[in-house]
């Protein structure tokens, strides 16, 4: 694999597992259990899908406010810049709740990123579209990103646009189902990717 960019999922991944509450998000939406919020917010009528959105978006800052780098994820970063391999950010989340984050981060800023690629500009993961959306601004393409997450989803946006994936399985349990694809490498630690590259 000739890797020239890595394009990473922010919640659980560059930032520590655990700040938003999917199952608590979900019970005051009434979203249910076995859905993925964006997903029901769509089968929403338009005023209602607008209303369910604000309380979500409040969440997301509650939790961008409580957001923490992942362990390795400052390190990670700043080593692959230093490389000169160029990095993105692929979130089902929204950018205003990306930046927050991002504060929390020590020598790593919204400006290290060639391309931030949130909900607001793209099809929400597991859709490709974001994959190819972030590849076109990277100048780069899809076969030369590796695409970093801690979901299935993150694998299968990755795998359907043509890039390299790596699953981060901290959480000790398959996040992946049957059927899903087999992604390229499985790491523990975000500095492990250091040594795929």
């Amino acid at each position: 694999m000739n890797i020239k960019g890595v394009l990473f999922d922010f919640d659980g991944t560059l930032t520590e597992p655990g700040a938003l509450d999917f199952p608590a998000i979900k019970e005051e939406l009434g979203c249910p259990a076995d859905e993925t919020i964006l997903e029901y917010l769509e089968t929403q009528t338009v005023a209602r899908r607008a209303e369910l959105m604000k309380i979500l978006e409040q969440k997301e800052e509650e939790a961008a406010e409580a957001a923490r780098p992942n362990e390795g994820a400052e390190k990670c970063v700043l080593a692959l810049k230093e490389r000169g391999v160029l990095l993105g950010i692929l979130t089902r989340n929204s950018l205003v709740s990306v930046k927050k984050s991002l504060e929390k981060f020590c020598g790593v800023s919204i400006n290290d990123f060639a391309a931030i690629i949130t909900r607001d500009t793209s099809q929400p993961k597991p859709h490709p579209d974001g994959v190819l959306q972030a590849a076109t601004e990277m100048g780069l393409p899809p076969s030369h990103l590796l695409v970093v997450g801690d979901y299935r989803f993150d694998i299968i946006a990755g795998k359907e646009a043509g890039a390299g994936t790596v699953l981060l399985a901290t959480k000790g349990r398959s996040v992946m189902e049957q059927g899903d694809p087999e992604p390229d490498y499985t790491v523990k630690h975000l500095e492990e990717i250091l040594d795929i590259l």
